[in-house]
């Protein structure tokens, strides 16, 4: 048998996106490449129906996008805690469960990482892990904790611990400070916002156990995930009937308008069943060309790439500071939906308000005022939207917003981890 290289291995398994980082007994962590020299790729998996192959991350969105035949399925994470984790779907003919399709992704991961430590998998794996799974929920918490270690378990990995995301991100930020700090650890992903108020510093490195350091923890289920599907609602679902009066001045039943805003769902419109229950809302459009653009998405299966659309162009938006579009010309030529920061201020206040609430709640829960944080150190992918910042900003005036390595801290910290 091939002895396992020593070190330990950390898994950021992420909603939308996913690292890993390597640590040996005595080394720094260095993140792995995944894709090229890209060191973070998207939580997505497609099958192929046309080669019969599977392609995970850029690739698998990549193969979707260009309208090659086959399954994409994304937001993995999302499932974990639910019963939808152990339903069945049809993938190249052949029944599979979420769970396995779980396990193959983390596969993939762990076939990257024995390329990269010189052919040799590794054995023992830190996984990260959000505040809280499913909100006040212990029992299906439990359940999603326990998913993941039997999926982690299933494809070699023989010891594998877990770390709370915020608290691995903070073990990797204190590498970089050269004195003791109070710091609040926002990491706001795809699904989970988590925050953390942890006690760092380069003297408390060598500790072996830092319970003590940290003060409090606390987490929301909101993520990016959740902003994504609030823009797809307002600003693109519209155009397909969302909201839209009917004859009897009856809005048109708002479920489908949901799930195909929903990364994890939409895959389900696609069933027969679910098309002709959509087929029969026409009756209640006044409009019927929206309807038929709802129709047009269902059986072109073009939801995921309207996801995709809506999430590039909040990105976009959030970084220019300038108004978007969103690309519907697959749907209808020349159709776009607009998105601009007003837009983006608009409909994402409420969901914004309680992630910074959540903030809020764990400096208090810590028993700290603002005056005595040294900084707001931000990790995770969606806590560069600009919205989020300003909120973040306005609650804790005068504290300094640290941004770190939005998408590989976590999995650094987690190869720290004891």
């Amino acid at each position: 048998m091939t002895p396992s290289p020593q070190g330990t291995l950390g898994i950021d398994f992420g909603t939308s996106n996913s690292a890993m980082a390597w640590a040996d007994a005595r080394g720094t962590a260095r993140l792995i490449p995944l894709e090229g020299e890209a060191v973070s790729m998207p939580t997505a998996v497609f099958y192929n129906a046309e080669d019969h192959q599977t392609h995970f991350g850029r690739d698998a969105v990549a193969q979707y996008l260009a309208g090659t035949d086959g399954r994409l399925m994304r937001s993995l994470k999302s499932l974990l805690g639910s019963p939808l984790l152990m339903e069945k779907t049809e993938v190249n003919h052949q029944q599979i469960s979420f769970q396995e399709i779980v396990a193959t992704f983390l596969a993939a991961l762990r076939e990257r990482a024995a390329q990269a430590l010189g052919g040799v998998a590794p054995t023992r794996v830190v996984m990260g892990r959000p505040v809280h799974f499913v909100d006040d929920d212990p029992e299906r918490d439990a359940l999603a904790q326990r998913s993941l270690l039997e999926a982690a378990q299933s494809v070699g990995f023989e010891q594998v611990s877990f770390q709370l995301e915020p608290i691995a991100a903070a073990l990797d930020y204190e590498r970089r400070l050269v004195r003791e700090s109070l710091v609040l650890v926002v990491d706001l992903g795809g699904g989970t916002s988590d925050f953390t108020v942890v006690r760092l510093g380069p003297q408390r490195m060598v500790l072996a156990e830092r319970a003590a350091d940290v003060l409090a923890t606390t987490g929301v289920h909101i993520g990016g995930t959740d902003f994504d599907h609030r823009l797809s609602l307002e600003q693109v679902m519209p155009l397909l009937g969302y909201r839209h009066l009917g004859p009897q001045q009856r809005e048109v039943p708002s479920r489908v308008f949901f799930d195909l805003s929903t990364w994890h769902l939409i895959q389900w419109l696609y069933l027969p069943r679910a098309l002709s229950q959509a087929q029969a809302l026409r009756v209640n459009y006044t409009d019927t060309r929206l309807h038929e653009r709802l129709m047009k998405v269902l059986r072109h299966r073009e939801g995921h790439r309207i996801a995709h659309e809506v999430e590039q162009a909040k990105i976009r938006c959030s970084q220019q500071g300038e108004h978007t579009v969103v690309d519907l010309s697959e749907v209808e030529p020349a159709l776009s939906a607009p998105m601009g920061p007003a837009d983006m201020q608009e409909h994402l206040a409420a969901l914004l308000a309680r992630t910074v609430a959540c903030a809020r709640e764990c400096v208090q829960r810590a028993g700290l005022s603002d005056g005595a944080l040294d900084a707001i150190y931000l990790t995770g992918g969606s806590s560069a939207l600009r919205p989020f910042q300003q909120a973040l900003q306005a609650e804790f005036p005068g504290v300094a917003l640290v941004e770190g390595d939005l998408f590989g801290g976590v999995a650094s910290g987690l190869a720290y981890s004891p």
